[in-house]
């Protein structure tokens, strides 16, 4: 197996909306490729409509291309016609034509766009963030064209009840390789495409080190200053930690901090009001990747209290929980998904079940307590984030599952 990038070699990074606020993994992943010399190339679905954006976003050497998005017959068929002309795809798209009728409408003219992208670009592969929409372009592309797709699979486009298995299964077969965030996500992959399970493999969400220094926690303060992150909807469970900290309040003083916008915002809130805790909880909003770090120095404990939503959405393996991990801030969570494979019970941190509002508030008792051996539970989150989550070490996953996926058999017998 080759382990130099051909320098040739130019990467098609397919998502759906760039820059995407709450995507800092992407970005992370992004830059410790291009710290590999990877020739990337940025190609979104389409625009953020988001005026905030991470400083980070200033270190991304990759362009950015925004996908058409025609809004009526005319555009639809002018952008048709542009994508074939010049770029000799013209025969292929017939031999791909029933999948692109059978596709989703957006989704089939960015495929063909992305085709034709790709090889006005020179690109040598597509690589998708996420089981959806992007990889559904980046698989009709690169049918299109020839290239080798590859993409990774997260958690919405995994579990979500509007996920459509044989078509996932399509997609699974068609690529290179898959990878996705966590081993209870690739057995759920493994059981849908038995026959293709050699080609799912775990590269772990990860996060840039260097931006999360470690210290070992402080005793705890009265009143224990608990730190939730996320986005303000159903999986992330933060209705759940608010009943948790009403309990828990009764006998430890707690203030709280719940960091993140979304459309359970004015829910919340009013379920602050209604159990008594304007005094004790603060929602800032959403914060950039600078503040949530400063907000981590001043946490004693970081809580994910995820949960598995109504529609089987449910979260993969949170960037901010690792983050925290990293940083020394002990952390509560639940057993979601892969998040049992980074917080391991009373060795990375305390692990309750998913929407156990007692059990997670007798967690905050026992670190408002001091009955936890905090800096014990902190190296070890810490030692598991340098294994097993450092980005420069999934990004070389990557390359190395790239140059693997593009090289013919017979190549691949004789190195």
């Amino acid at each position: 197996m080759p382990s130099e990038i051909h320098p040739a070699e130019r990467i098609g990074y397919v998502v759906k909306v760039y820059p995407r606020f709450s995507e800092t993994f992407i970005v992370s992943e992004i830059l410790a490729r291009e710290a590999l010399g990877e020739d990337i190339e940025i190609i979104a679905l389409r625009p953020s409509g988001d005026p905030r954006f991470h400083a980070e976003l200033a270190r991304v050497a990759a362009p950015v291309t925004y996908l058409p998005r025609p809004s009526t017959a005319l555009t639809l068929w002018e952008t048709l016609r542009d994508a074939a002309v010049g770029t000799g795809i013209t025969p292929e798209l017939g031999r791909v034509l029933p999948e692109l009728l059978a596709a989703d409408v957006e989704e089939a003219v960015a495929a063909v766009a992305l085709a034709a992208h790709t090889v006005r670009r020179g690109l040598t592969r597509l690589h998708a963030h996420f089981a959806s929409a992007p990889a559904s372009a980046a698989r009709l592309a690169a049918k299109i064209v020839g290239v080798p797709y590859s993409f990774t699979a997260h958690a919405k486009d995994i579990y979500h009840s509007s996920v459509d298995p044989d078509l996932l299964r399509r997609k699974i077969a068609d690529a290179a390789y898959v990878a996705t965030v966590s081993e209870f996500n690739a057995r759920r992959l493994r059981a849908l495409a038995p026959e293709h399970a050699e080609r799912i493999q775990v590269v772990p969400n990860a996060i840039e080190l260097d931006r999360f220094p470690y210290r070992d926690p402080a005793p705890p303060r009265r009143p224990l200053h608990i730190v939730a992150v996320g986005r303000l909807v159903e999986k992330k469970g933060f209705g759940v930690l608010l009943d948790a900290v009403a309990a828990a309040h009764e006998e430890h003083p707690v203030r709280v901090t719940i960091a993140g916008g979304g459309e359970l915002d004015a829910h919340l809130a009013g379920r602050v009001r209604a159990l008594g805790l304007d005094a004790v909880v603060r929602m800032p909003g959403p914060l950039n990747q600078d503040e949530i770090a400063a907000l981590l120095r001043d946490a004693d404990v970081f809580a994910a209290p995820c949960v598995i939503g109504e529609d089987g959405n449910a979260d993969g393996l949170p960037t901010v929980l690792l983050e925290a991990m990293a940083s020394g801030v002990p952390c509560i969570a639940t057993r979601v998904t892969g998040i049992p494979e980074a917080v391991i019970d009373g060795v990375t941190g305390i692990l309750c079940e998913p929407g156990d509002a007692a059990g997670l508030a007798e967690a905050i008792r026992a670190f408002a307590g001091d009955e936890i051996d905090r800096i014990a539970l902190s190296r070890s989150a810490r030692a598991l984030i340098e294994h097993a989550h450092d980005v420069r070490a999934t990004a070389a996953q990557h390359r190395r599952l790239g140059a693997r996926g593009v090289t013919r058999p017979a190549e691949a017998e004789t190195v």
